[in-house]
């Protein structure tokens, strides 16, 4: 499965929740919620994020930079 770039998925290999920034051969490339460095995931590992994934990433950036441990 490829989801939409731009669509938010779950590397379910990881556990992290990221957004679809392209699509590179097979793999489906991944960026964190916060930004940061694109990772490449096999296309069955990916599943489309549900919504209380998508509300606990962002969540989580929010906090993170509230203690400034994120720009």
């Amino acid at each position: 499965m490829k989801p939409p770039i731009g669509s938010y998925a779950v590397d379910i290999s990881t556990g992290q929740v990221g957004r679809v920034m392209g699509h590179e051969g097979p793999y489906v490339q991944l960026r964190l919620f916060g930004g940061g460095r694109e990772w490449d995931c096999a296309p069955d590992t990916v599943r489309v994020a549900t919504t209380s994934e998508r509300l606990r990433a962002a969540t989580a950036y929010a906090n993170a930079r509230s203690r400034g441990e994120v720009p």
